[in-house]
């Protein structure tokens, strides 16, 4: 480990032991020797921490995780199984179907665009419990009308509660990962591996409450609210408990002027994830059309689904040692060649193992491409830049999510949705050759 990342991660562990022993003191009193003591103590533990601190860190992973699950897994990515039932009884077309996804996007842009002013004003906690309310009364409100338009402010507006709870989740996961050195890949992985759960429970839930009926979709949008107001009662905890943890200080300096004098310095890790949001997208928004164009049944198209989700979860172990050890753009580099090969594979070969293996491959690894920016953010740039930079890392993310629908849609409308597929691939193999000569900041100043 670099010194000084070594000498940072010692002081947080010690903060973080020095939290705990104050939650858990019967008197909340300490003399000067018993503080002297703790403090030595904690520093110890900080280089061979216990296994119930690990533990313990690792649950309140988990718990935080439930945020990225309502973020992303329950309130994007379900609305592709509602997507079918609502065109239908609406009357819409593919455009505006489309335009319901491009609509929750941009509220996503304009939510990562506001983060750093609001982070100035309220702490990532209050944001993180902020936006899971905010996200679960407009998911519940998806349910109460029919007007398309109406239906695309809601969407806008459920986008910018995403993006305040997936910003200020990064940063509180990044806050954790930092107080426990050794699992702080498992961290990052934990929490952004939490999408896969809302992707399960959508794939659950959906069809479940879907009826064959005028507005038959509308409960289904009421169960899909229920899961994510059971999901922020445990994730705004956690959040509150992170938030509350002594965390590094920020630094005495002006940090908007020296945050905007490294952005520069990691233009190629933001163009490999700006590459990332593209070809992802594709991925996601066309897939399930492309597995029934070739006569995959619905079945056959909902394990796809729960198989994805599922391999979301278990990815944070995988990958874990990855975001540990790769401080430049080597792991988004990597994950990106595998998300590529990944979207290759259906689009060459029309086969139900083909898409099983594809998805498992897609699932175990797309959301630890989003977890190697924050770990890269968490090794080169200071705590007190920690927000503005997941912050920029989720801008570009959020123009690549807008643009990929239209500009792979525009290429499947005129050549096939398995050329659209070819091209997303395409477009992650450029993501993962600009990451790969992204290099570390630190020691560079």
């Amino acid at each position: 480990m670099h010194a000084r990342e070594q000498r940072e991660a010692v002081r947080a562990r010690a903060h973080f032991r020095a939290f705990w022993h104050h939650r858990t003191s019967r008197t909340g009193i300490d003399t000067d020797v018993t503080k002297a003591t703790d403090m030595n103590q904690s520093i110890h533990d900080a280089a061979h921490p216990r296994a119930d601190d690990r533990l313990r860190a690792l649950w309140l992973a988990v718990r935080l995780s439930l945020g990225s699950a309502i973020a992303l897994g329950l309130a994007r990515f379900s609305y592709a199984l509602l997507l079918p039932a609502m065109k239908a009884d609406l009357g819409w077309s593919f455009a505006q179907a489309g335009a319901m996804n491009t609509a929750n996007a941009a509220g996503y842009l304009f939510g990562a665009l506001a983060f750093p002013a609001l982070s100035r004003r309220f702490s990532p906690g209050t944001l993180f419990r902020a936006g899971a309310l905010l996200t679960a009364v407009l998911m519940a409100a998806c349910g109460l009308v029919s007007d398309t338009h109406v239906l695309l402010v809601q969407r806008l507006a459920t986008g910018i509660g995403s993006a305040l709870i997936f910003v200020s989740g990064g940063v509180l996961a990044a806050r954790l990962a930092s107080a426990t050195p050794r699992d702080a890949g498992l961290v990052l992985g934990i929490y952004y591996g939490g999408t896969g759960w809302g992707i399960v429970v959508s794939s659950l839930v959906v069809p479940a409450t879907l009826r064959a009926v005028p507005l038959g979709w509308q409960p289904a949008w009421f169960a899909l609210a229920a899961a994510c107001v059971a999901c922020a009662v445990f994730a705004g905890a956690a959040a509150r408990r992170i938030d509350a943890a002594p965390h590094a200080a920020p630094a005495h300096r002006d940090a908007a002027a020296h945050a905007h004098a490294r952005w520069s310095r990691f233009a190629l890790a933001l163009g490999g994830y700006g590459m990332f949001g593209v070809g992802y997208i594709g991925y996601m928004t066309f897939i399930v059309a492309l597995l029934r164009g070739a006569g995959m049944s619905g079945a056959v198209v909902g394990g796809f689904y729960v198989l994805l989700g599922g391999a979301t979860i278990v990815s944070a172990r995988l990958w874990s040692g990855l975001l540990d050890r790769m401080r430049g753009g080597q792991a988004l580099a990597a994950l990106n060649a595998l998300l590529g090969i990944a979207t290759l594979m259906p689009a060459l070969v029309a086969h139900p193992a083909v898409a099983f293996i594809s998805g498992l491959l897609f699932g175990a690894t797309f959301l630890s491409a989003v977890a190697s920016t924050t770990a890269f953010v968490r090794h080169n740039l200071p705590p007190d830049d920690w927000a503005r930079g997941i912050s920029a890392f989720t801008i570009v993310f959020a123009f690549g999510q807008i643009a990929g629908p239209v500009a792979i849609g525009w290429v499947s409308d005129s050549a096939g949705l398995a050329r659209g597929l070819v091209y997303s691939a395409l477009v992650l193999f450029v993501g993962a050759a600009l990451a790969a000569c992204q290099r570390p900041l630190r020691g560079r100043d």
